[in-house]
Formats: structure tokens, C-alpha cells, sequence
């Protein structure tokens, strides 16, 4: 793979992403960054740095968590919301069978295709000759 194909990302989200088993080593591959999170929670909420967003490093995937008033915690949802979405990331979808149309549905397209075309002369304007 050249230089080139890499910095565009073109096979870069194909490749499967490697996830840790751990947490820890997972939240090594990730910047970390604390915020105050707001809103419900009252004057803890709003004081402490307990919103938690991480980067995954790898990837650029990046999680909020702010559901509760713990740090610890809100690090705990956060990587396990990033574990998930990493997961998510690495399914491969089901080949699809392409399937014969069915001669009812291309009678009903026809059918569909001349009514409208029987509106659509119906605006126009009279010919001379008629």
C-alpha cells in the first residue's frame, strides 16, 4: 500500500480495527479529555470536570459520556460506548443474492409509467389540428 492511499483513507476503513481486550489498553490507544458536562445533576455536575470524551487515536472515532456524576464512571460508559461503536465498525455486511423481479412488480412499474404518462398528455395544451 502506497503513501498516497493511506493519507486519503481510501483503505483505512476497510481494514478491521484491532480492539484490546482490556480497558486499559484500549483507553491507551485513546486522548482523553474531561469536561464539565451540565445540565441535570445540580451544582456537583456543573463544578467537577466529569464529562469524559475520548479519541480513539486509530480511528478518529470519538464518544461523549455525561449521564453521571462520577468521572470514573462516565470513563467506564464512555469506553465501553467506543468498544461498541469499534465493534459496529468491524461487521461486515451479508453479501446480497440478487434476486430475479418478479413479472407482477415489472406489470405493476408499467402500468404505473403509462398512467403517468396519460396525466402528463393530459396537461398539455390542445394540438392546432385537432
Amino acid at each position: 500500500m502506497t503513501e498516497s492511499n493511506e493519507s486519503a483513507g481510501e483503505d483505512a476503513a476497510e481494514a478491521p480495527v484491532v480492539i484490546p481486550e482490556d480497558d486499559e489498553a484500549l483507553l491507551a490507544e485513546c486522548r482523553m479529555e474531561t469536561f464539565r458536562s451540565g445540565g441535570p445533576g445540580g451544582q456537583h455536575q456543573n463544578t467537577t470536570e466529569s464529562g469524559v470524551r475520548l479519541v480513539h487515536l486509530p480511528t478518529g472515532e470519538r464518544v461523549e459520556a455525561r449521564d453521571e456524576r462520577s468521572q470514573y464512571r462516565n470513563r467506564r460508559l464512555a469506553l465501553a460506548r467506543l468498544r461498541a461503536r469499534l465493534e459496529a465498525r468491524n461487521e461486515v455486511p451479508a453479501e446480497r443474492i440478487p434476486t430475479k423481479v418478479p413479472k407482477s412488480q415489472k406489470r405493476k412499474r408499467l402500468e404505473k409509467k403509462r398512467r403517468r404518462s396519460r396525466k402528463k398528455k393530459l396537461r398539455k395544451p390542445p394540438d392546432v389540428d385537432e
